[in-house]
């Protein structure tokens, strides 16, 4: 039973960091495709990163060159760490991962994810 637990949200001012953390059991992630997704109140929820069983990642445009996504393999995890932090970025944090081992970008569909935790910034 494929089982992703996130963690390390929590609050802070515009401008602070965060680093989240997506740790794995059931299963290897060293060929999933992994994304890191996230849910305002009465907002859709959109895609944030996502990243590439051998490396290669992307960002949504309103993070790019503030988050960056990670993995580690041998230690099953997901990391994502987030700089410059701004109230917009407020939301429920979600890992989610897929077995794909070519093809990452043309995933639609993640079937495994995290219960998420909670990033609040506060201007």
């Amino acid at each position: 039973q494929v089982q992703l637990v996130e963690s390390g949200g929590g609050s802070v001012q515009a401008g602070g960091s965060l680093r989240l953390s997506c740790a794995a059991s059931g299963t290897t992630l060293r060929t999933y495709c992994m994304g890191w997704f996230r849910q305002a109140p009465g907002k859709e929820r959109e895609e944030v990163a996502r990243i590439a069983y051998s490396g290669p990642t992307r960002y949504a445009d309103s993070v790019k060159g503030r988050f960056t996504i990670s993995r580690d393999n041998a230690k099953n995890t997901l990391y994502l760490q987030m700089d410059s932090l701004r109230p917009e970025d407020t939301a429920m944090y979600y890992c989610a991962g897929e077995p794909q081992l070519w093809g990452c970008f043309s995933v639609s569909e993640f079937n495994y994810w995290g219960q998420g935790t909670q990033v609040t910034v506060s201007s």
